[in-house]
This record gives structure tokens, C-alpha cells and sequence, in this order.
């Protein structure tokens, strides 16, 4: 019989069965109101600093009719070394003068950014992804009346880059990324979660936008940033997860399935992904889960839920938690988020 005690993927896995995230609010043993300061406190410092803002200096590139609504291309400043390329989609039968509640968009992995999400077809293999997952939700969206903004995250779409060492040895650009910038204690986590508030602050700037009814949503990584920025950005009013709230010990330890993009250093050791949902309350939250999501299983998904419900529920907000269980696989539903959206927003 092989002796497994050799192995590390056996002691990952048993020191993830006896593990006990220190702030998970589960094991935490403080109320409500108490735990999320304290979590709130130490995501932040987990996240490490955010860069110093500059001027936005945002570029309209183009607008197109699209017959429901008007695509823009918009570029704006990140920071003082990077730029932004979104698309911004804007009802076509807005009002003159009108306000309308906006949705930040974020993509999932995948070749092509935000391109599918934001309905932009390209070739097959975008009408592909869009068939498969569900995915141009930042346009149906759009249809259904919100302002929507679908930015390329770093390291996705044409923010996607040529790394030798990538190429030459399969190595995944997220993981090379993650390693340059922990030598340095900057994070893609935390630098992507920086250009979604950089969207905000664009989106607060638009005349068709009402600044107080700003949301968001994304499906897998999208899903991940949706969590993370919205627990720490309180201008997100609402939020639509797609996908990903499911313990850490399930689908990153014994599957591995993820990537220097989804964490920062000690993350488990404080909080499972619960727990940076449970952050976003008092806000209202949307879990989506795929009965045949063959990326985050269904069972995860919804030991994720339970969590988030426990966080909830001690918090007085059981209302304000709200699911779509669907029985479809790893994509957006679209089911509930509509009205879901237009309650809250």
C-alpha cells in the first residue's frame, strides 16, 4: 500500500479539514456588528495598499447604436502606469436628462475579457462563450435599463500580455503575476479590485448615472472580484455573485481550482469565501448556483450559502439574502437578477 505521508497534496488537504479560519464568523464568537469591523479591518490589511489615484482622463473612443441600447469603448486611468479599456452600455430609451442606476460588469476567465459580456460577438468563439455561459450580461443588462460598464481586468482581454516565460513553459500568466508582485506586496487581487472602484468613480462622473444606485455582478473570477470588491467598496449597493462562494478547502485546496488572480497571502488563515460575502452585508446579496456547475459543484456552492445565510441571519438581514438556484452549469441564470437589480437599485 503507497504511503501517502509523503505527499503534499494529502497534508494540504488534512490541514484544510482541521482548519479554522481565525475570523471566520462562524468560529469567531463575537456579534454581528463586532466581527464585521474586525474583518473588515484585516481584509484590508491583507489586501495590502491600493494605489494612488490620478485622473481619471477618460477617452470616449466611439459610440454605436445597437438598437436597445448605445456601446460605448471608453479607456480611463487606473493608476499612474495603467490604463482601463471598458465598454460602457447605455439604454437607448433613456429620458432626456434622466439618472439611471449602473451595474459594474466583471468577466470571468477566458481569452476574451470583457468582450462577450458585453455582447461584442468578434467571431464564433465569442458567440461560443456567449451560448455556453450565459454570458453578455452587461448587455441584458443593458436591455433591461441599467447603465452597465465591463472592464478588462489586468492580465485579461487586451490587458493580456506576452510573457516568455508563459509561453515557453505553459506556466499560467496569473501565477507569474502574483509572484512579481508579492516580492513587491502588491496583489492582482487587490490592484483589479482598485480598477473596479476606478469604474465607479467613471461611472459617477457620467450625467446618465445616478451615483447612489451603483451595483454589481460577475460570473466565476468575475464572481470572486464581485465579492471582494464589494465587501470593501461601500458605493456598491448591491451585489449579484455568479458562482463562487464555495469553501476554500474544497475548490482551491483539494482541486486547485485557482489562481494567484483570486487570493493575497493569509486569506485562509482569516476568513473563507463566506466570510467576505457575509462582509457585504447589510447590503442586499444575490448567490447564483449552477446545479451542474462542473467548476464551483453545486454541494460547495451551497455549504457557501449556508455561511453567507449564518452571517446574515445574525445580522437581522435574512431578507436581504437571496439565491438562484438554477439547473443549468457554470453561467449566469438571469432568472432573478433582473428584478433582484431593479429592487434594490
Amino acid at each position: 500500500m503507497e504511503d501517502r505521508s509523503f505527499f503534499l497534496y494529502d497534508m494540504w488537504n488534512e490541514i484544510a479539514r482541521e482548519h479554522k479560519p481565525k475570523l471566520s464568523f462562524r468560529h469567531a464568537g463575537m456579534s454581528f456588528d463586532e466581527w464585521h469591523k474586525a474583518a473588515h479591518e484585516k481584509l484590508l490589511d491583507l489586501l495590502g495598499d491600493f494605489p494612488e489615484k490620478v485622473d481619471l482622463e477618460p477617452i470616449v473612443e466611439y459610440s454605436e447604436f445597437q438598437g436597445d441600447y448605445i456601446r460605448q469603448r471608453v479607456i480611463i486611468n487606473a493608476d499612474k502606469y495603467m490604463k482601463i479599456p471598458c465598454y460602457v452600455l447605455i439604454p437607448a430609451n433613456r429620458k432626456p436628462g434622466e439618472r439611471l442606476p449602473a451595474i459594474v460588469c466583471s468577466h470571468g476567465h477566458g481569452p476574451y475579457g470583457k468582450d462577450p459580456v458585453a455582447g461584442v460577438l468578434g467571431d464564433g468563439a465569442h458567440a461560443a462563450e456567449i451560448a455556453k455561459m450565459n454570458y453578455n450580461y452587461a448587455e441584458q443588462m443593458a436591455k433591461e435599463g441599467f447603465v452597465t460598464i465591463a472592464p478588462d481586468l489586468r492580465g485579461f482581454g487586451e490587458r493580456h500580455e506576452y510573457i516568455e516565460a508563459s509561453v515557453s513553459t505553459g506556466r499560467d500568466l496569473c501565477n507569474i503575476n502574483f509572484i512579481k508582485g508579492a516580492l513587491l506586496g502588491i496583489y492582482p487581487m487587490t490592484l483589479n479590485i482598485w480598477d473596479i472602484r476606478r469604474c465607479i468613480d467613471y461611472l459617477e462622473t457620467m450625467d446618465e448615472v445616478d451615483p447612489d444606485r451603483i451595483g454589481m455582478m460577475g460570473l466565476s473570477y468575475g464572481g470572486t472580484i464581485t465579492t471582494f470588491a464589494t465587501a470593501v467598496e461601500p458605493r456598491i449597493k448591491a451585489a449579484d455573485i455568479i458562482g463562487y462562494v464555495n469553501p476554500f478547502s474544497e475548490f482551491a485546496i483539494k482541486r486547485a481550482n485557482f489562481c494567484g488572480s483570486q487570493i493575497v497571502p493569509n486569506l485562509y488563515k482569516y476568513f473563507d469565501t463566506y466570510d467576505i460575502a457575509g462582509l457585504i452585508a447589510p447590503r442586499p446579496l444575490l448567490l447564483e448556483m449552477g446545479l451542474f456547475d462542473h467548476c464551483f459543484y453545486y454541494k460547495d456552492l451551497h455549504q457557501g450559502y449556508l455561511g453567507t445565510k449564518e452571517i446574515y441571519d445574525a445580522a437581522g438581514l435574512t431578507d436581504l439574502l437571496h439565491t438562484d438556484v438554477h439547473p443549468g452549469g457554470h453561467q449566469f441564470s438571469g432568472k432573478v437578477a433582473p428584478d433582484f437589480f431593479k429592487k434594490y437599485l
